[in-house]
C-alpha cells in the first residue's frame, strides 16, 4: 500500500511484510512513534475506552506528547460508567476528543423512536451499522484520515489469532494495532505502573464492555470477547 511522504507530499510504498517483521517484538511505545513520524496528521486512535485504549491513549498523550484526536462511537446504549469515565479522560489528558454519533438521532429514547426498539435483537448487523460503522467511516472521511490505532490484541480471542502489527483497511488506510502482541496481564501490569483511569465495569468482570445491552461480564477461563452479544464479531465489522 502507498501513503504521502509528510515532507514531499509524494507517494511512498508501504511494505507491511517488512514492517510486520520489523516490529513485531517492540514496544507499542515505538510503534506509535514511528505511526507519529510517517503520518502526524493524518493519524486518529478509535477507542471504546476500554483497559487496552487506556494504555494507548497514555502513551500518546503522556509519553510521546502528541494530542492525536481520539474518536468515540457514542452509540447512545453505553454504560454509564464508560460515559463518566469518557468525560474524566477528557479533562485529565485536554483529550482531543472526536464523538461520533447516528445520524439524525441524539439519545436512546430517539433512536428507539427511529428504528425501533431493541433493534439489536432484530437486526445485530443493522445495528452495528447505524451506531458504529457508517457514523466511523464518516468521521474519517470528514477528517481524511491515512491511518488509524486499535487496542485489539491477539490473545483476546481466537479470531484475533493471526492479527498483525499493520493491516491494510479499507480506502488504502493503515490500521495499526500496537498491542497485537501483548497480553491481559502486560496491558494492566502498565494501567499500575503508571496509576492509569479505566473503566470500574473492569473491577466487576467485564472485559470487553461495549453497549449496555450487549455486554456481560465474562466467566473464568472464557475469551476475554465472549461477553459480547451472541459471540458477535463487532470488532472485526468496526475495524475493517
Amino acid at each position: 500500500m502507498t501513503h504521502s511522504d509528510p515532507l514531499t507530499g509524494q507517494k511512498i510504498s508501504l511494505n507491511l511484510d517488512y514492517l510486520n517483521h520489523r516490529f513485531e517484538f517492540v514496544h507499542p511505545r515505538d510503534i506509535l512513534a514511528w505511526a507519529i513520524q510517517n503520518f502526524p496528521k493524518e493519524l486518529v486512535q478509535i477507542s471504546t475506552f476500554n483497559v487496552d485504549d487506556m494504555v494507548i491513549t497514555d502513551i500518546f498523550y503522556r509519553h510521546l506528547r502528541h494530542p492525536i484526536p481520539v474518536i468515540f462511537l457514542d452509540t447512545l446504549h453505553h454504560f454509564p460508567q464508560t460515559l463518566e469515565l469518557v468525560a474524566q479522560v477528557k479533562k485529565f489528558y485536554h483529550l482531543d476528543l472526536q464523538v461520533c454519533k447516528p445520524l439524525e438521532v441524539d439519545s436512546r429514547k430517539a433512536f428507539a423512536a427511529k428504528h425501533g426498539d431493541a433493534l439489536w435483537m432484530k437486526n445485530l448487523a443493522q445495528f452495528h451499522q447505524i451506531t458504529k460503522i457508517e457514523p466511523l467511516q464518516r468521521r474519517l472521511d470528514e477528517l481524511e484520515i491515512a491511518a488509524w490505532v486499535t487496542g485489539r490484541r491477539r490473545n483476546q480471542s481466537a479470531t484475533y489469532s493471526d492479527l498483525p502489527v499493520f493491516e491494510q483497511g479499507t480506502k488504502q488506510r493503515l490500521k495499526i494495532n500496537p498491542l497485537a502482541n501483548w497480553t491481559r496481564k502486560e496491558t494492566w501490569a502498565y494501567v499500575f505502573e503508571y496509576d492509569l483511569l479505566y473503566n470500574p465495569l473492569h473491577d466487576q468482570g467485564y472485559s470487553n464492555i461495549g453497549d449496555e445491552p450487549l455486554t456481560l461480564p465474562i466467566g473464568k477461563g472464557e475469551d476475554e470477547r465472549a461477553g459480547c452479544w451472541s459471540g458477535s464479531a463487532v470488532g472485526d465489522e468496526i475495524y475493517s
